[in-house]
C-alpha cells in the first residue's frame, strides 16, 4: 500500500491518475496546502521542498521504504516499478521523458503564474493587477498548447501512439485551459486529446480524489500562507 500524500491540483491529480491506471493500491494523507501542511517538519523528511505531491513505498527498490517527492520524480519510479506507461522501447522512453521534462519545465510553471496573475494577484490586499504579467503568461501558456498541438497533428498521444506518464502529467494542468483565458478553436488535435484522456476511467477517478476540497484560494489567511504574504 503506497502513502500519498496529496491535495487535489494539477500537480497532486498527476499522481492520484498514475496510481488509479495502474492499478496501485494507496493510502491518502491530505497536505492541506491552504492551511500550510506542506511545511510540517514530519512531511519535510520526505517532501524537503515542501511541495506535494509525495508518496512513500513499503515496498522500494532493495525491498525496503523509499520517499520520492516532485511528481516528475514519482511518475518515472511508478513507470519503472511496474513496466507500464513507459513506452516499449528506448526511443519511446526518450520521446515520454521529453514530453515530460517539457511538462515540468514550461507546462506546470507558465500554468501556475497564469493562474496566480489572473485569477488570485488581483484579490490580494492590496490588489496585484498587473497587466503585463497576465499577458506573458497568459500568451505563453498559448505558446506552449500550439507547440503540444502540433505535436498531437502527428501522434495520437504525446510521446507517440501510446498513451504514457507524459500524457498524465499535462492533462491536469490543460484541462484548466479556460482558467487560463485560453482558447481551443485554433487547436483541434489539443482538443481532440483533451476529450480522449479526460474518458479514461483511470483520471476520471484520479481526479475526482478529494475534489470537494478543491478550493480557488481567495481566503486572505490561505493566501499568505501560499504566496508567503
Amino acid at each position: 500500500m503506497i502513502d500519498l500524500y496529496f491535495w487535489p491540483t494539477p500537480n497532486g491529480w498527476k499522481v492520484s491518475i498514475a496510481l488509479e491506471e495502474m492499478e496501485l493500491p494507496y493510502t491518502t494523507h491530505l497536505i492541506n496546502i491552504g492551511k500550510g501542511d506542506q511545511f510540517d517538519p514530519e512531511f519535510l523528511k520526505i517532501a524537503p521542498n515542501n511541495r506535494m505531491p509525495a508518496i512513500v513505498d513499503p515496498d522500494g527498490p532493495d525491498g525496503k521504504p523509499i520517499s520520492v517527492f516532485e511528481s516528475g520524480a514519482i511518475l518515472m519510479y511508478l513507470a519503472r516499478k511496474t513496466g507500464r506507461f513507459y513506452g516499449k522501447t528506448e526511443r519511446d522512453r526518450i520521446a515520454v521523458e521529453e514530453w515530460l521534462m517539457w511538462q515540468m519545465g514550461g507546462v506546470g510553471p507558465m500554468a501556475g503564474q497564469a493562474h496566480h496573475f489572473l485569477k488570485y494577484a488581483p484579490n490580494l490586499e492590496p490588489p496585484q493587477d498587473l497587466p503585463y504579467a497576465k499577458d506573458r503568461y497568459r500568451a505563453e501558456v498559448g505558446r506552449l498548447y500550439s507547440v503540444l498541438d502540433r505535436r498531437l497533428a502527428e501522434n495520437e498521444y504525446v510521446a507517440g501512439d501510446f498513451y504514457s506518464i507524459a500524457d498524465m502529467s499535462i492533462w491536469g494542468w490543460a484541462s484548466l485551459w479556460e482558467g487560463q483565458q485560453q482558447v481551443l478553436d485554433d487547436k483541434p488535435h489539443f482538443t481532440r486529446w483533451l476529450e480522449t484522456v479526460s474518458a479514461r476511467p483511470g483520471v476520471q477517478a484520479g481526479r475526482a480524489l478529494h475534489a470537494d476540497l478543491r478550493g480557488d484560494h481567495r481566503d486572505k489567511q490561505a493566501q499568505g500562507i501560499l504566496f508567503r504574504r
